[in-house]
C-alpha cells in the first residue's frame, strides 16, 4: 500500500468535510451539489458579450439564464478551497506535466497532455449535459438522497475512470 505524502490531506477527513458541506448546502441554501451547468452558463455569459440576441433566443438560456448564481459561486469556491488546501498542506506547486504523466510519456509531452485534457473535458461535458448533470450532481447529491440512479452513476464513473486510466497508462513505460 502506498504511503500518503506528509503534505496530503487525510482522505477520511476530506470525505467527512465533503459530507458536512453537502448537508450544509441543502440545509442552509436548499441546493444540492452540482457544477456542470456553471460551465454552460459561463459559455452563455461569454457568448452574450458578442451576440446577446442569440443568447436571449436560445431555448436553453430562456429557461436557465446565463448569470452568476449560487452554483457558479460554488465552482469558484471549489477552486479557492482547493488552492487553500494545497497551500495549507504544503503540496502546492506549479507544474505543466504531472509526475505520473511525465513518467509514462516524457517530461516534454505537455502538448499531448493538453490535447488529451481538452478532448477528455469535452467528452466529459458532453456526457454531463446529456445525463442532465455532472458526477458531483449525480454521484454526491444522488447518493445523499439515497437515489438508486446516484449509486449507479457513481459506480459507472469509477469504472469509466479505471478503464480510461488503464488505457492511457498501460505498458508502464514511455511511448
Amino acid at each position: 500500500m502506498k504511503q500518503m505524502d506528509q503534505g496530503s490531506w487525510n482522505p477520511y477527513v476530506a470525505g467527512a468535510l465533503t459530507g458536512v458541506v453537502s448537508v450544509l448546502s441543502v440545509w442552509v441554501a436548499g441546493k444540492y451539489f452540482g457544477a456542470s451547468t456553471t460551465f454552460v452558463r459561463a459559455a452563455g455569459m461569454i457568448e452574450k458579450l458578442f451576440m446577446p440576441e442569440r443568447v436571449e433566443n436560445t431555448a436553453y438560456f430562456i429557461k436557465t439564464a446565463p448569470v452568476v448564481d449560487w452554483q457558479w459561486m460554488f465552482v469558484v469556491g471549489i477552486f479557492i478551497g482547493a488552492l487553500i488546501a494545497a497551500l495549507s498542506s504544503g503540496s502546492f506547486r506549479l507544474q505543466a506535466v504531472p509526475d505520473m504523466w511525465a513518467a509514462h510519456f516524457g517530461a516534454r509531452s505537455g502538448g499531448k497532455r493538453a490535447a488529451v485534457a481538452f478532448i477528455g473535458g469535452a467528452i466529459l461535458m458532453f456526457g454531463a449535459r446529456m445525463a442532465g448533470g455532472c458526477p458531483s450532481g449525480h454521484g454526491l447529491s444522488g447518493t445523499m438522497q439515497l437515489a438508486v440512479s446516484g449509486y449507479i452513476s457513481l459506480v459507472c464513473f469509477f469504472i469509466g475512470g479505471l478503464f480510461t486510466a488503464r488505457q492511457i497508462f498501460k505498458g508502464g513505460g514511455k511511448s
